[in-house]
């Protein structure tokens, strides 16, 4: 017997927030701040359109003042730009994936794309600063003259290109880990700018050659320091663990405490995309139970605990030797 909770528009007020499943459904929060905004991943697809137009700009803009000003610095910057622009179209793409109704072997449609997206956000991240720090190392042996100028000025418009994109994702980042992926890389590379507009100055003003390497992999050590949670974040997701912040313990609590409920087992919460969560259980009920039951069950989930796909089992008899039933049992 199986309960899904389809219903459409709800709010709450703990700091949390609930999310619904159906295709088209308005995400409603209330983030217990006295403001409540409607945001599914359709509200960023302007930040996305935004952040990817930009970005390129100023990819082609850093290639050919690098070549120019013979600054390997600002080449490895495009670069590393470059890998950004990707990674923003990676998570634009899942986050419309994320909405398509679902079909045939997806029954899930294509929500999890966006975990799949936050994955390959981390491992870029890690792929380009390896480049860059490969990149320092060498340039530490034999430094090179810069065209320091030209090199400020062009890492200058790409601060304020990366952190005005960064600032459009900032919103979503903590409700979902593939925004937060777009907003990490963006402000990765905002920093990454920074940088090396303060190293251009001081090489102009010093002629310390060695300032732009070792800047470069100040920059790296902050990137990795960045990126260990979202990529700890989208592993974990990936191998579908219950998402972070759900107490696993008081949902089992809350449902043995249940009106009817003598026993449970095979409970499982997992991630249907970074943004919905999903349960499944075996609830011993010796007495049986109705559809208002199983109703309301899934409301005070949905609530409560941010999980909008419940399904429950209903088994009369403690002994019925369910298959499922030993803990050790997956």
């Amino acid at each position: 017997m199986g309960s899904h909770d389809h219903h459409g528009h709800h709010h709450h007020d703990h700091a949390g927030h609930s999310h619904d499943h159906g295709p088209g459904h308005d995400h409603s929060h209330d983030h217990g701040l006295g403001h409540a905004h409607v945001h599914a991943p359709a509200n960023f697809g302007k930040a996305f359109a935004i952040g990817i137009s930009l970005n390129t700009a100023l990819v082609v803009a850093e290639a050919v003042y690098g070549y120019i000003g013979n600054s390997t610095a600002l080449l490895a910057d495009a670069g590393h730009n470059l890998s950004d622009v990707l990674g923003l179209v990676i998570a634009w793409g899942a986050s419309i994936a994320a909405r398509r109704a679902p079909s045939g072997r997806f029954t899930y449609g294509f929500r999890a794309s966006t975990i799949l997206a936050a994955l390959a956000n981390a491992v870029f991240l890690l792929v380009a600063t390896g480049a860059i720090g490969w990149e320092a190392i060498l340039r530490l042996r034999e430094p090179e003259p810069v065209a320091g100028v030209t090199v400020m000025v062009v890492a200058g418009i790409g601060i304020l290109v990366n952190g005005f994109t960064a600032l459009l994702f900032a919103s979503g980042r903590k409700d979902d880990i593939n925004i937060e992926g777009a907003y990490l890389h963006m402000a990765a590379d905002a920093a990454v700018s920074l940088g090396v507009v303060i190293s251009a100055a001081l090489i102009v003003w010093t002629g310390w050659l060695w300032l732009d390497p070792i800047t470069s992999l100040v920059i790296c050590a902050t990137i990795l320091w960045s990126t260990t949670s979202l990529l700890r974040g989208s592993v974990d997701m990936s191998m579908a663990a219950a998402p972070r912040g759900t107490d696993l313990a008081a949902i089992r609590t809350f449902l043995l405490a249940r009106p009817g409920v003598s026993a449970i087992h095979d409970l499982h919460v997992w991630p249907i995309s970074t943004t919905e969560t999903a349960l499944t259980c075996h609830l011993v009920m010796p007495a049986g139970t109705g559809d208002a039951f199983l109703m309301e069950t899934a409301q005070l989930l949905k609530a409560s605990f941010r999980i909008g796909h419940t399904t429950l089992q209903i088994e009369t008899h403690p002994d019925n030797g369910c298959a499922l039933a030993p803990d050790d049992v997956v």
